[in-house]
């Protein structure tokens, strides 16, 4: 298996043809992967994240830390874990700077993070959210991206929408003091049972659906996802 720096054109491809979200983050780093054919096996993708904060809530200051935004490969890998691994060291080689990886599983994917289990990452617990995503061009969307838009007034006050999803909340330190630090607030790894512990931890407050006059709350949500 090999890696490669990632073009726009590949990470555009990856991302809407191997990742369930179908969408493009913003990018800082990104990297082809290669299995041991040689065969193309899609990206993987780091930026900064959706949280603006999100150095800020570990007590450290913007570039020190990144979030892993998508393992987009078309399954032809020999092992996802090990296409991380590379991923993670070409990282460190490419940004020193770079302290901390963050990121996330999500429930209603049924995702545990046992890519992230078998690369030696933290497990820091479930990440309550409380920003909200518009059902937008038939998917879920950020609020930011809605926001962006010149509409978003309309859209907001139109769209369904939905309080984002809680998700298992990873950590992979560079840094060994920081490692050391974190790995005492570390919890155990999740595991299958505890998807449906997540779920419950959704708040449950009904979000109205203006459009169609149906209310859609975040439970029924994670069951049509299902």
């Amino acid at each position: 298996m090999r890696i490669t720096k990632a073009n726009t054109k590949a990470v555009s491809f990856a991302c809407k043809c191997f990742h369930y979200a179908k969408s493009v983050p913003t990018v800082q780093y990104a990297y082809n992967i290669y299995n041991s054919n040689d065969e193309w096996c899609g990206c993987i993708i780091f930026g900064g994240g959706a949280n603006n904060n999100l150095a800020k809530s570990f007590g450290m200051v913007n570039g020190e830390v990144l979030e892993l935004e998508r393992v987009a490969l078309n399954g032809k890998q020999e092992f996802t874990s090990q296409a991380v691994a590379l991923s993670l060291k070409q990282l460190h080689k490419d940004d020193p700077l770079c302290k901390m990886v963050v990121s996330y599983s999500d429930h209603r994917q049924k995702h545990i993070g046992t890519i992230y289990q078998a690369t030696n990452f933290l497990y820091l617990g479930i990440s309550e959210t409380s920003d909200t995503q518009y059902l937008y061009n038939g998917k879920w969307t950020h609020e930011r991206t809605i926001n962006s838009k010149k509409n978003r007034a309309e859209l907001k006050s139109k769209l369904p929408k939905r309080e984002n999803s809680n998700k298992f909340k990873y950590v992979y330190c560079f840094d060994k003091k920081l490692r050391k630090r974190l790995a005492k607030e570390s919890l155990p790894y999740p595991k299958d049972k505890d998807l449906t512990s997540c779920s419950m931890q959704v708040e449950s407050k009904t979000l109205s659906n203006r459009k169609g006059g149906e209310a859609l709350s975040p439970e029924k949500d994670f069951m049509k996802s299902g």
